[in-house]
Order: C-alpha cells, then structure tokens, then sequence
C-alpha cells in the first residue's frame, strides 16, 4: 500500500539511519559550540532533514503571524485616543514582549533549521537563550497584572484605586526589571544557555547534574511559572465568585419586581467587563498551554524522570513561541474598541460590520455590585 511522499521519506530515511549508525545529531554542530553540548545527546543519530523543514517553515509562519498581529495591536493602541488607557499600557506592554520575541528568535531559528544546526556560535546562543527566557518572562508577569487589575475592577468595584498611568508604567518598569534578573543569572554562573537536542534553538541547561545548576531551575520555575498560576487562579477565583453574586442578586431582583430583566446600561456595561475578563483568562490559559510543554522537557531533564529525545525538544521550542501568535488573535476578536480602530485604518480587513464601542481589554470603570432589593 502506498502511504505517499512523505512517509516514503521517513522510512528511506529510516534505513540510511540504520547504515550510518555512527552518526550523531551533534556532528553539524560547529566545533567552537561542542563544549555546550551535553554528552547525552551524542547517542541520537541525526533527525530526519524532513523535521527541521517543517519546524523551519512552521517558525516562520508563526514568527510573520506574532509580528504582524503584534505590531498592529502596539499601534493600534498606541494611536487610538481612546485606547490610550492605563490598563491597556498592560495590553501594549504583552504585545510589544511577544513582537521582540518573535523578531529575536524567530529569524534565526529558521536559519538553523535550513543549517540543520546552530550556526551563529556560542555568544548568539547565549543571547537567544536569554531572549527566550525574558521575553517569556516578561509575558507571563504582564498577564498577570492584567490579571489582577481585573480582580481590582470588578471583585473591588467602587471601592477600587483607579490605576493611573504613572501607576501601570511602574508596574511595567517593575516587571521588565524582575524578568532581567532571572535572564541574566544563568550568564553569571546560575545555570547556563545551551544547545538544544534538536540543535536548532538554546535554552537552559537540564540535563547538568549540578544542584547548583538544577536549583535554577527549580526556583525559576517557582517564580516565572508557579506563583503567577497560583496568583491568577486566586483573582479569577474572587472574580467568578463576585459575578455569580451579582448575577443571583440580579435575578433575585427581578423576580421581586415581576419583570424579565433588570439589565440596565450600567448593568450591560458590566456584563462586558465580565466576558472581557473570561477573553484575558482564556489568553493566560493559552500562555500556560504553550509553555507547559518547556517545562515539562526541563523538569524530565533535572529529575531524570522520562527520556528526552532531540525530536521532543522541538516541540517545547514550537509551543513556547506560538504562545506570541494567541494575543493579537485574541484582542482582535474581542476587543470592540480596538476592531473599530482597526476597520477605521485598515478596511480592507474588515470581513465584518465594525463591532459596536465597548470597554476596554484591561481597564475598566464599572465595578460590579449587587442591586439592592426593593422595598
């Protein structure tokens, strides 16, 4: 029977494996990079050329998708007057993280893979590995800010202390200052950038059997992954917890006063601000989604649990950076103020009618409160 092209491919490729036995995944790697090469990957035969050209050509799709939808989100919202919110300085400050980190790592990914190796020497692996690192740092901490703006808009409602914008460009200053401390450690001795098993990509070293290099990674990820997931599971908690009392109070109320429906403007706006705290729950998710594989390959690595293969690091590489394709995607489809904006500038990508104005992603000044019962 006949498969087709592409596993007629695999399965010459197969054979050649087999009566080259002696090679390895690391013999393309330039001989100034060996000594960043673990041992362990010297007992894998090389991957199918096949693999590197799919990864290539997906890194690229995704890399011109991220920069793209990010750019026009940066300035979409950077020139639309009534975008120009403190809490969407947030917005802006994930879009630009995840634009850099496609304009960073995506080029020379795709290099490399057309390589089959790293080729742009010890140095650009250092910097890739801190570009990855940073950047993905830096998104997960926005998020979670965002995250928490929402808990203060609508857990807090009236009682709330409105973000100002010298209030959100520290937080922003804060979180870039904090993600640098964590991609810097690893250039002074906590941990270091490596070659990956697929040789395509760098990241941190998981496989040194050092505690001194293993406890990196184990406080990394209680910082950069952990609390964030523990802090925005808290807000969105509170968050639900406050809109089902609203919405009870709110049923409650208009059963008493014999009517369908008490939703009001105020009510409508509130309403809105609670799907759009569902779209920035759905965006976090997504960013856990793509980099829990990552984290998984360097946990395996540490403890020893699962061997890891070259092929499998390919997809903690691919996971991790579709994760700056979801935002922009996201944003557009729920954002009404921002699809307005983007009609206004850009008609031809309107497959629609311009959605009606609305509140905004991550700010927002309704607050969500019960109604009182009539007398």
């Amino acid at each position: 029977m006949d498969f087709g092209p592409g596993v007629a491919a695999l399965q010459a490729w197969g054979g050649q494996v087999a009566t080259y036995s002696n090679q390895t995944v690391v013999d393309k790697v330039p001989s100034d990079m060996l000594h960043m090469v673990d041992p362990h990957w010297y007992q894998f035969p090389p991957m199918n050329p096949l693999w590197h050209s799919l990864l290539g050509f997906t890194i690229g799709v995704l890399g011109f998708i991220s920069m793209a939808g990010n750019g026009m989100v940066v300035y979409i919202f950077m020139t639309t007057k009534t975008l120009k919110t403190p809490s969407n300085l947030l917005v802006v400050n994930l879009a630009f993280s995840d634009f850099l980190m496609m304009c960073a790592m995506c080029p020379a990914m795709v290099v490399n893979c057309y390589h089959e190796t790293w080729v742009w020497g010890p140095f650009a692996c250092e910097l890739y590995g801190c570009a990855g690192s940073l950047f993905g740092c830096v998104s997960i901490w926005t998020m979670t800010m965002i995250a928490f703006d929402r808990y203060n808009v609508i857990v807090k409602g009236i009682a709330a202390k409105p973000m100002t914008n010298n209030g959100a460009l520290l937080r922003i200053f804060g979180i870039w200052a904090f993600s640098l401390i964590w991609t810097l450690a690893p250039l002074f001795g906590w941990n270091r950038y490596v070659p990956e098993g697929n040789m395509t990509a760098c990241g941190t070293d998981y496989l040194n059997k050092e505690w001194l290099s293993r406890s990196y990674i184990l406080v990394y990820s209680v910082f950069v992954y952990f609390m964030p997931l523990v802090l925005i599971i808290y807000s969105y908690y509170f968050i639900v917890q406050a809109v089902t009392a609203h919405e009870k109070a709110m049923r409650e109320q208009a059963k008493k006063m014999n009517v369908a429906s008490l939703r009001s403007a105020e009510a409508a706006n509130t309403s809105a601000e609670c799907k759009l705290a569902k779209v920035a729950l759905m965006t976090i998710s997504l960013w856990f989604m793509a980099w829990t594989p990552y984290l998984i390959i360097n946990y395996a690595g540490i403890f020893e649990s699962m061997p890891i293969s070259p092929l499998a690091t390919i997809w903690g590489s691919l996971f991790a950076k579709a994760n700056a394709v979801y935002n922009p995607i996201v944003y557009g489809i729920s954002h009404p103020r921002y699809q307005k904006a983007l009609y206004a500038r850009f008609p031809a990508l309107a497959c629609t009618a311009p959605a009606d104005d609305g509140a905004s992603v991550a700010s927002a000044i309704t607050a969500v409160s019960e109604e009182k019962p009539a007398a």
